[in-house]
């Protein structure tokens, strides 16, 4: 299916966050949003996106973003992650990968010559109006927030 683009509407989703309460799209309304995708909680890359993102949270919130993660974990290491490097911001489990499924953000991938399904990481900018204004489909996970404003 392939990533969507710029210009996209942003398809309806609901997960839960480390809180273990229902996030949706539409509580964003009127607001804009940045959804991130990324594979794992707690690993190097992912922790340096988190951390860069968290380090300049008040620069989106300046802005008038709201950041949002999402990855496959569940509920109870998203809370653990969210309480090692104190991240201001709500993870989604996405353990179905249904949301990332539906922007695209869930493929096949390669490690050691091994194929296999996952999180392809990437972040949509999505406007008041639920529309996708930027997609990034090459994070800099230590400079994610340069890509981003």
């Amino acid at each position: 299916m392939g990533l969507l683009k710029e210009g996209d509407k942003a398809p309806a989703f609901k997960g839960l966050n480390e809180k273990g309460e229902n996030v949706k799209l539409s509580d964003y309304k009127g607001k804009k949003l940045v959804l991130y995708f990324y594979p794992k909680d707690s690993t190097p890359g992912c922790t340096a996106e988190a951390c860069d993102l968290r380090d300049n949270y008040n620069q989106f919130q300046a802005k008038g973003y709201e950041i949002l993660g999402v990855s496959p974990d569940g509920v109870k290491s998203h809370v653990k992650f969210i309480e090692k490097y104190e991240l201001p911001f709500h993870l989604l489990a996405d353990e179905d990968h249904s949301i990332a499924d539906a922007f695209g953000a869930w493929g096949e991938k390669s490690m050691y010559g091994k194929k296999y399904m996952g999180i392809l990481r990437s972040t949509f900018v999505i406007d008041e109006k639920g529309k996708i204004e930027k997609v990034i489909e090459k994070v800099d996970t230590k400079a994610h927030t340069k890509q981003l404003l």
